[in-house]
């Protein structure tokens, strides 16, 4: 009988550290890793493999290619999202997709945090003009306050929950829209459950924590943004597309809403001349949510110990796809 094997498709890390290998051989797995860049290099590397893994941006998991994993019985993908992973395909064929939000989740509820403080507070402008060696308080008054305004959060996945947690300190009231989130679960936490239209209508500040998916993809339209006050603040740290961008350069020229904070935007590396970067009511960050000190010693630790979970034929802490019917049997 064939080992059972673990084949590292594609990684956004430097190198892959001695321990994984030696912690998953020791449980008796067979590991292989390679940057495959298409079809022919996953088959190769990956056809026998019983768990596929990806850590970040692989692109070789595209739409169709999945044909050629024959004993796959999961994909782990390093991190939260799975939009670069054929998950409605994975499905179909009783593959597990399991992701490990943890790796990720304090650093970037820490982020989103962070961006809706710089955009209230305007600290990337005040900073600019102080080096400039203006010294002006009025330059850019904050419009802004956070004590009893509503926060809303679009999507209430483990992130979005510690990003409520931070935000209870500055003593607003919380919202939130998830359809897959009872209202009991909502309620534990002091959070009303909205539908999306009120959310946005009733929300100063609103916090987009959705997958990006066929359902989600330009979820924050104009017909949305224009029901959004127009004081309050978007902040995106989930997926670009996840906003119609186009509508927001839009919305934030003509006033529908007052500013925005992104951490994501629709192409990446964005092209200078987009005119989302002559707005002066806007913070961009180069998707830097996940980074830290532990970034990477996270991404590995917590895959690891998916991957240990599957092989041992247990459903893993998280995974997307919760209508699947598992080649395997797990328990």
């Amino acid at each position: 009988m064939a080992k059972f094997k673990v084949a590292l498709v594609g990684y956004d890390a430097p190198n892959v550290p001695d321990w994984v290998g030696e912690a998953l051989e020791k449980e008796g797995m067979e590991f292989v890793h390679r940057q495959c860049v298409g079809r022919e290099e996953l088959a190769e590397t990956a056809h026998d493999a019983d768990i596929v893994w990806v850590l970040g941006s692989c692109k070789c998991m595209q739409k169709g290619n999945l044909a050629v994993l024959n004993r796959c019985g999961a994909i782990v993908r390093t991190g939260s999202g799975t939009d670069n992973i054929p998950v409605a395909e994975a499905t179909e064929m009783g593959i597990v997709v399991a992701n490990t939000p943890e790796a990720i989740s304090n650093q970037v509820a820490d982020h989103t945090v962070g961006l809706l403080m710089a955009v209230i507070r305007h600290i990337p402008i005040h900073d600019r003009l102080v080096r400039e060696g203006v010294w002006d308080r009025m330059r850019a008054w904050p419009n802004w306050h956070l004590t009893d305004q509503t926060f809303g959060l679009v999507g209430f996945g483990h992130i979005a929950q510690l990003v409520a947690h931070r935000m209870r300190g500055f003593e607003v009231k919380l919202a939130a829209y998830d359809p897959f989130v009872a209202k009991e679960k909502m309620a534990e936490m002091d959070v009303r459950k909205l539908e999306l239209d009120e959310l946005l209508e009733q929300s100063d500040f609103v916090s987009l924590h959705c997958p990006l998916n066929d359902k989600t993809r330009h979820l924050i339209g104009e017909r949305e943004l224009r029901l959004m006050k127009p004081t309050a603040v978007l902040v995106n740290t989930a997926r670009g597309p996840v906003i119609d961008e186009q509508a927001l350069i839009k919305a934030l020229r003509e006033g529908w809403i007052s500013a925005a904070g992104l951490d994501v935007l629709n192409k990446e590396a964005a092209d200078l001349d987009n005119p989302i970067f002559k707005l002066e009511n806007i913070v961009i960050t180069p998707h830097i949510a996940p980074y830290s000190d532990i970034y990477f010693p996270n991404f590995w630790k917590y895959s690891v110990e998916t991957v240990i979970d599957l092989y041992n034929r247990r459903w893993p802490r998280s995974y997307v796809n919760k209508d699947v019917k598992p080649r395997w049997e797990l328990s």
